[in-house]
């Protein structure tokens, strides 16, 4: 994923957006042009800024408490077996719960300020970090684990130096399907139940039709989205250099030619 096709990618989706409305003719308060959501960036920068970092704010602490939530619940699974058979499937079971059904009892057990909302962040990130990581600590191969047994290596040993680089792989490709969904954990909470954020201005925007600045929070919460992925992938390049992304150039074969009849 790079800067450049993300960036033809939204120049492609405003000209299909644009197209869209000149061949249709949608009421504004149905689908409004892009001028319009253009017109309240403009207009009401201060009033976007404002909830706009409040929700950044949920992102960023629900996304790192929950990344780091996650990859130490798989890493104590994966470091105590026994009591990992009792925990495991309890993680199993709350990932079960939908997220809609947690919102409102997080609302009254922490309140409508920002905690609610991190924690049903956290949440949502937490599960596919911790499955993914888990999944990559109990896949190591077993001739690599056969050879660390010759060399007497023990339990904790192995986990360090074999298990959990090895696994590394596995918990960078939960981190980019996870921070992506870190947006959705705050607008969720927000939703339920806050005085602030993207989540409440779309509540408010979409009682009054104003579909307009619905589309302009909806544009922050898909910038939040690209940049925290764009971002992942920049943090986690150098975390595990031993198994590098290639991009295997698409095989060509010949074209066969039919000889001459006789």
């Amino acid at each position: 994923m790079t800067v450049q096709r993300t960036l033809l990618a939204v120049i492609l989706l405003l000209l299909v957006w644009q197209g869209v409305i000149v061949l249709l003719e949608p009421p504004r308060y149905l689908l409004p042009t892009p001028m319009a959501v253009l017109d309240v960036y403009l207009k009401q920068t201060g009033f976007l800024l404002h909830h706009s970092l409040l929700t950044a704010s949920e992102i960023l602490v629900g996304l790192v408490l929950g990344a780091l939530l996650g990859a130490g619940t798989a890493l104590a699974v994966a470091a105590f077996p026994r009591t990992g058979q009792i925990v495991w499937p309890l993680v199993l079971v709350l990932q079960a719960f939908p997220v809609f059904v947690l919102a409102p009892l997080l609302v009254i057990w922490f309140g409508f300020g920002i905690a609610s909302k991190v924690a049903m962040t956290v949440i949502i990130i937490f599960f596919p970090v911790a499955s993914a990581f888990y999944d990559g600590l109990r896949r190591t191969d077993g001739a690599m684990l056969d050879a660390a047994a010759l060399t007497q290596a023990s339990h904790w040993q192995t986990l360090r130096y074999l298990r959990l680089p090895l696994a590394l792989p596995s918990l960078i490709s939960g981190l980019r399907i996870a921070a992506p969904l870190a947006p959705l954990g705050a607008v969720v909470g927000e939703w339920v139940g806050a005085a602030g954020g993207l989540g409440f201005v779309m509540m408010q925007a979409n009682a009054r039709l104003q579909t307009d600045v619905m589309f302009a929070a909806m544009g922050v919460l898909a910038l939040y989205t690209l940049a925290l992925r764009l971002g992942v992938d920049r943090v986690t390049a150098g975390l595990a250099p031993w198994a590098r992304e290639v991009n295997h150039p698409t095989p060509s074969y010949p074209q066969f030619k039919p000889g001459p009849s006789s």
